[in-house]
């Protein structure tokens, strides 16, 4: 034990360099700021899914696992709509959606925001019809503007988590401007 002892004080300790800044790090503190001086409190955000494929979801699932951690930040998921700051859609609009989303976004006090997300939500993806408007196709209205006002798109299939912070940064800053 001794031998070993000695051989640490001669050697010192050996250890990695410390790691760069994560570039999550820093969008987190730019959230976390953006919300308390815009909101003043905690964020919260109605999650609706309109008729995606569920990967949007795994993502937006990801938001509230220990890494990017957004619960930390005092960003929270409500049940309801009549508590929500913001809305996240994914997903195109089935057409046994549309006016269950309306009533979703008429359900959400003013001001409220709305963030559509993933290739789907955005452009309606592959459900896109041409004509792009609400009963242009049997099944599907398409992308989620065809149905209610969008402040932001987050395009990807899926787009990752940061990502989609970034998305509610850019529509929190939408926001402040339009108050």
């Amino acid at each position: 034990m001794l031998k070993t002892l000695r051989k640490i004080r001669e050697v010192g300790v050996i250890s990695e360099t410390a790691p760069q800044p994560e570039e999550l790090l820093r969008v987190r503190d730019a959230l976390d700021a953006r919300i308390r001086s815009v909101l003043g409190r905690a964020l919260c955000i109605r999650h609706v899914d309109a008729g995606s494929c569920n990967g949007c979801e795994l993502e937006i699932q990801a938001l509230n696992n220990p890494i990017y951690n957004l619960a930390g930040l005092g960003v929270r998921f409500v049940a309801s709509p009549r508590h929500a700051d913001l809305l996240l859609v994914t997903g195109p609009v089935a057409a046994n959606m549309e006016a269950a989303l309306r009533r979703v976004y008429d359900a959400t006090p003013d001001p409220k925001l709305v963030v559509a997300i993933g290739d789907c939500g955005c452009t309606g993806g592959i459900f896109a019809s041409p004509d792009a408007g609400c009963g242009s196709g049997p099944s599907s209205c398409g992308k989620v503007s065809n149905v209610i006002p969008v402040d932001v798109a987050v395009p990807g299939c899926p787009p990752t988590p940061v990502r989609i912070i970034q998305g509610i940064l850019t529509a929190i800053g939408a926001g402040a401007k339009g108050r």
